[in-house]
């Protein structure tokens, strides 16, 4: 949800253009004239303590909904917490290898530095692979609004007993439409989404608000909430990863973390080093925190969206739904800022033109892929049941993005290397290809059973 958090928001520096152009994803071909990383630069740059905060910013989602879920899936507490752990390694190793090697080809965004290492054919799979991400993230917005909507309108409307559900204003479509068109749509369209800088702050406070509901909710549990099975074990060893999409969707902060380091005051390798360590350890603690109190607390019955599990009529849950509304309405903008960049820039550089050729030509694509963009998004949440299901996909997306990625940049950059092929050389060699070995192997277990199982169902 913070894939775009703005750097100067946590670094106190001023700017007059901070974060109006998306710049974590700026597609190349959609460059414009003002660069807010060069002002960050004669600025001083980004200190680590505050590169921290960003990383978490950016890694802290609406995937924290989905981790109770991934640990019933994973077989339990125990599974679940070492499938985190095991990853983790991979996870921080991904963002280690992006800042090594966005340093080597001077390059301050993730697809950048993926066509500068692995050549222009890699680097468009790169784009697409991020449009398609950002794509399926939006419709997972959509879901979570459904979601959240539909239990909030049965707590407002808890003294007219059943009838509720059955108003033809109530219905979860109904809802998700009018939210969609008069809030979302609006904000969509706009060239420039100076507003993001706002959705990055909130989506950190709406999160760390349900973790602390979720965690006090199992210390101290209503007397209505009976939890059903816990399993202790995988009922197979496939099962497992099952739980892997969430996971990398969860921890999935790679895209936008490389224009961090490429604005950190040392750009260097060692303190970047320890910045994305304490900053996965944290978002550890608050996925964990989530995953195994909202396991523990509904068991087999817990929900694909943690907080549909809870009764309407709390509270404190009813305060978390509301918070995660307002992050998704905010951040669904910016996510499809990112994708209708990079799609941008892959429409320009197939036509050969320039970002500045015609105005009035940009302001009708523009329109038109926003318009697209938004109504596909939305038709589909309205089919698709749960969350858990687009997770499933994008997650192994999202793999790619830790694993794959990163892994070939590695290779490619040590390959380069034809003077000294020490043994630290092969052994970081060795370490790209098992990365890619791994992250393809994620992708394609992970796409291959979501799909498997949509089929069946």
């Amino acid at each position: 949800m913070a894939i775009n958090a703005d750097v100067e928001d946590w670094a106190g520096v001023g700017s007059h253009d901070s974060g109006e152009r998306a710049w974590l994803l700026q597609s190349p071909s959609v460059d414009s004239i003002q660069h807010p990383e060069l002002d960050r630069r004669s600025n001083g740059g980004v200190s680590s303590l505050s590169a921290v905060f960003i990383v978490v910013n950016a890694a802290l989602g609406a995937g924290l909904l989905n981790f109770p879920a991934a640990f019933n899936m994973a077989g339990g507490v125990t599974a679940g917490v070492l499938l985190q752990m095991f990853m983790l390694i991979f996870i921080i190793s991904g963002l280690v290898i992006l800042g090594y090697c966005s340093q080597v080809s001077n390059e301050s965004t993730y697809q950048e530095v993926v066509r500068a290492s692995c050549g222009k054919v890699t680097g468009v799979i790169c784009e697409v692979a991020i449009a398609i991400y950002t794509f399926g993230t939006c419709i997972a917005f959509f879901i979570v609004i459904g979601d959240q909507l539909d239990r909030l309108i049965a707590a407002a409307g808890h003294d007219e007993g059943e009838t509720v559900k059955y108003l033809w204003y109530t219905d979860r479509k109904f809802t998700i439409v009018v939210t969609a068109v008069l809030i979302i749509l609006p904000l969509s369209i706009p060239k420039e989404i100076s507003f993001q800088k706002y959705a990055s702050t909130l989506s950190v406070m709406g999160t760390w608000y349900v973790t602390i509901v979720v965690i006090i909710k199992y210390l101290w549990p209503d007397r209505e909430i009976t939890p059903g099975y816990i399993p202790t074990s995988a009922s197979s060893w496939t099962a497992v990863f099952n739980a892997m999409p969430t996971i990398c969707f969860g921890f999935q902060c790679h895209v936008s973390c490389v224009p961090v380091f490429d604005s950190m005051k040392k750009k260097e390798i060692k303190p970047w080093g320890l910045v994305v360590t304490l900053s996965m350890i944290i978002c550890l603690f608050v996925y964990t925190g989530t995953g195994v109190c909202g396991f523990l607390t509904f068991g087999s019955n817990v929900s694909q969206d943690v907080l549909m599990s809870y009764p309407p009529d709390d509270i404190a849950v009813a305060i978390a739904r509301a918070f995660i509304i307002i992050c998704v309405i905010t951040s669904y903008p910016i996510l499809h800022f990112c994708g209708r960049a990079v799609i941008e820039g892959l429409w320009l550089r197939f036509q050969g033109e320039q970002v500045e050729v015609c105005v009035r030509r940009e302001q009708r694509r523009r329109i038109l892929q926003t318009l697209v963009w938004f109504v596909v998004t939305l038709v589909l949440a309205l089919f698709i049941p749960d969350i858990g299901r687009v997770i499933s996909l994008i997650g192994g997306l999202a793999a790619c993005f830790i694993f794959v990625f990163p892994g070939l940049c590695l290779m490619q950059a040590k390959l380069a290397e034809t003077d000294n092929r020490s043994v630290s050389w092969h052994g970081l060699v060795i370490f790209g290809v098992v990365m890619v070995t791994i992250g393809a192997f994620i992708f394609g277990l992970t796409t291959t059973n979501s799909i498997y199982q949509d089929v069946v169902s």
